[in-house]
């Protein structure tokens, strides 16, 4: 994420600037941040994930959304577009802008190098203050890795890594996908293991 040249904009403005953008942007502080191309790698995880949750939610109260969707986080003033959210029941809408939902119920990081320590830090941060936020995942694209977050009743959240042949189960939502559809047609770098544990 690179900050651009445009300082101490309104929500408002950044918002008219993103509905005529060619690219699209984050939003924070008043200040915009572009955001960078996905590679192939991903994609493929994305689009994995996409095919996977919309079979098993389908007819459900939930549905998915992928990376073109834009989420606030009304607490902070983030604007974002996580890789995927999962919304269940009445969508909420940002009241500055309909399009931009306000209540997830999960969501779904594919990790780069370029974007890990953001999504593990900050990000990570910032979702915490979404009160309908139940669950957060974040997938490795460099090894057959997943984490997973979920909100306690204390406020807490409790980590759950899947590896190797196991299923990415999450809580929130009836949907359970074995690791090896996560991971179809994802090719790793040589210099890694695919199996290793973190």
């Amino acid at each position: 994420m690179t900050a651009l040249p445009n300082k101490n904009l309104t929500a408002a403005e950044y918002l008219a600037i993103e509905r005529r953008a060619e690219f699209k942007s984050e939003f924070y502080r008043g200040e915009l941040f572009a955001m960078a191309g996905a590679g192939r790698q991903h994609n493929r995880l994305k689009e994995n994930l996409i095919g996977e949750l919309f079979a098993r939610l389908k007819g459900s109260r939930c549905q998915t959304y992928s990376s073109g969707q834009r989420v606030l986080v009304d607490a902070t003033g983030l604007y974002t577009y996580p890789d995927i959210i999962i919304l269940c029941g009445p969508a909420e809408a940002d009241p500055a802008d309909r399009d931009t939902l306000t209540n997830p119920t999960v969501i779904i990081e594919v990790l780069s190098l370029s974007t890990e320590r953001y999504d593990r830090g900050a990000k990570f941060r910032n979702y915490q203050q979404i009160a309908s936020l139940r669950e957060y995942v974040m997938v490795a694209q460099d090894e057959v890795f997943v984490e997973r977050y979920v909100r306690q009743s204390t406020n807490s959240w409790l980590r759950t890594n899947f590896t190797g042949d196991q299923e990415l189960a999450l809580t929130s939502v009836p949907v359970q996908i074995t690791l090896a559809d996560v991971y179809a047609g994802v090719e790793f770098p040589e210099s890694t293991n695919p199996q290793s544990p973190r």
